[in-house]
């Protein structure tokens, strides 16, 4: 890059040996200053870049310190370096190091599974009762849906099961992994803020659907799944404004004697159209439970008994099975959309396979830190904390991450994950950011972004077919302000 940078603009060709000298000798002082800044200088401003850049940096008025910056051509030297061995909490780009783990210890081919199991030789008779409990081991699945524990119990109906007597969930795969979904921002209710579970269904996470009744001019509020107990109170007002963006409509969840009321808020612009909205009501058990009584009744099964926690027996058999996509598909979902209960679940996967059964999040933790120190990456001052980057806690230093994205670059997995990035103004986080003629398409990244703290990180495609790696982070009270400053910075790169 210092190359790229000093460059002798076209027209010299009619120097004289003396200006050439003399050109030489401004060249050689430059670069030193620039390795002299990008050192460390005192008083310097993120030294080694271009003036735009340097100004969008000074546009946010925040201070040097905030900022930790690495760019690195890969393959090549590290061309910006800003206090990079600063740990500081990445928000959501610690999404990367999550999946990096798993990804090149577990392989993109590694699949979860989840089983309905009986007592051998227990069968349903002629009139479909199954004898004895069925068992049900949960596999850790983060992408486990609803349509996929219909298909499941539809397996049971096509065996000739209709009457099961009690289900026993088998968690054992995790430990005590359930969180208080309002212990980081007090949102309870948000899906952002679920727990990871064993047999995680639908994130658990219902959907409020909220469809225009432009002759009546109000909103019909709907709850899907449509499980028992629960019920909308509240309205949301029509407007015939136009439609002004996202609607904004406030939710708040309460526990009654009859199960969960969700109560409503807002005002929303019938131009709006259809809209849905993602709510936590119930722990990730209770929800799963709810959701299998629904299916099974749906599928014109009866359920005689309870639902209850165990352990599969040793001798257990498999009755149905379900297989999730692959470990390369699940990670395209948790860096693209930034998914925060899949990140925390893939981590306890990896501690529960290469660890102890049952995993935990210090456990897999300590795994994980493991497995990159055995790749050579030496991260002392890593706490990856739930793996979802959604943590006060969670530290990195921008120098670790840019070597952990060289590492995976050289690495036989590079492309599954790479793919996984967000690709600038095309999808994911990024798809309405950085959509140039010359930007749009040429950088895979993941974002991060906290109350304190604005994050990007990834590899960008130079024109001149160069790629570099890029890590920004900046931890301040207004680290909002620094969007403007991270676009410029990869549109610079992409010039390159």
């Amino acid at each position: 890059m210092l190359s790229v940078l000093l460059d002798e603009q076209p027209g010299g060709r009619g120097m004289t040996g003396r200006m050439k000298m003399r050109m030489s000798g401004l060249k050689r002082w430059l670069a030193g200053g620039l390795l002299a800044a990008v050192a460390g200088v005192a008083g310097a401003q993120v030294p080694g870049l271009p003036p735009n850049v340097v100004n969008a940096w000074k546009a946010t008025k925040l201070p040097d310190s905030a900022l930790s910056l690495v760019v690195q051509e890969v393959g090549g030297p590290r061309l910006v370096t800003l206090n990079a061995k600063e740990a500081r909490n990445p928000a959501s780009v610690m999404k990367l190091v999550t999946t990096w783990a798993a990804l090149s210890e577990l392989g993109p081919n590694y699949v979860w599974r989840t089983e309905f199991m009986t007592a051998p030789g227990a069968r349903p008779d002629a009139k479909g009762v199954l004898a004895g409990p069925l068992y049900l081991r949960a596999g850790g699945d983060p992408q486990f849906l609803l349509q996929d524990l219909w298909v499941l119990l539809r397996e049971l109906r096509l065996r000739g099961v209709k009457q099961i007597n009690d289900l026993v969930i088998d968690r054992s795969i995790f430990g005590q992994v359930a969180t208080d979904p309002g212990a980081f921002d007090g949102a309870p209710d948000r899906a952002y803020n679920a727990s990871p579970d064993a047999l995680m269904v639908g994130f658990g996470a219902l959907r409020l659907l909220f469809t225009p009744d432009p002759a009546a001019n109000k909103w019909v509020p709907l709850i899907d799944p449509p499980l028992p107990g629960l019920k909308i109170e509240g309205r949301v007002e029509w407007s015939e404004a136009r439609c002004p963006g996202a609607p904004v409509v406030t939710t708040e969840p309460v526990i009654t004697q009859q199960g969960v009321t969700i109560r409503v808020n807002g005002k929303v612009a019938g131009s709006c159209g259809e809209f849905s909205l993602y709510r936590l009501a119930l722990s990730q058990p209770d929800y799963a439970t709810e959701v299998f009584r629904m299916l099974w009744k749906e599928l014109g099964g009866t359920f005689k008994g309870q639902v209850r926690s165990g352990m599969v027996p040793p001798d257990a058999v498999v009755l149905a099975s379900h297989e999730s996509p692959t470990l390369a598909e699940a990670i395209r979902q948790i860096n693209k959309r930034s998914n925060n209960v899949m990140a925390r679940t893939l981590l306890l996967t990896l501690g529960a396979e290469r660890g102890r059964r049952p995993s935990t999040v210090a456990s897999s933790d300590a795994v994980a830190k493991e497995l990159l120190a055995r790749q050579g990456l030496d991260m002392p001052e890593l706490v990856i904390d739930n793996g979802a980057g959604l943590s006060r806690e969670a530290r990195v230093s921008a120098d670790s991450l840019a070597s952990m994205l060289t590492v995976a670059w050289n690495s036989p997995v590079m492309p599954e994950y790479i793919s996984s990035f967000a690709i600038a103004g095309v999808d994911g986080t990024v798809r309405r950011r950085l959509k140039g003629d010359g930007t749009a398409g040429m950088a895979h990244l993941k974002t991060g972004s906290l109350r304190d703290v604005r994050s990007i990180a990834g590899y960008v495609l130079g024109s001149s077919g160069k790629r570099y790696v890029v890590v920004s982070i900046v931890n301040h009270e207004q680290a909002g302000a620094v969007r403007a400053f991270d676009d410029a910075l990869i549109a610079w790169l992409t010039e390159q």
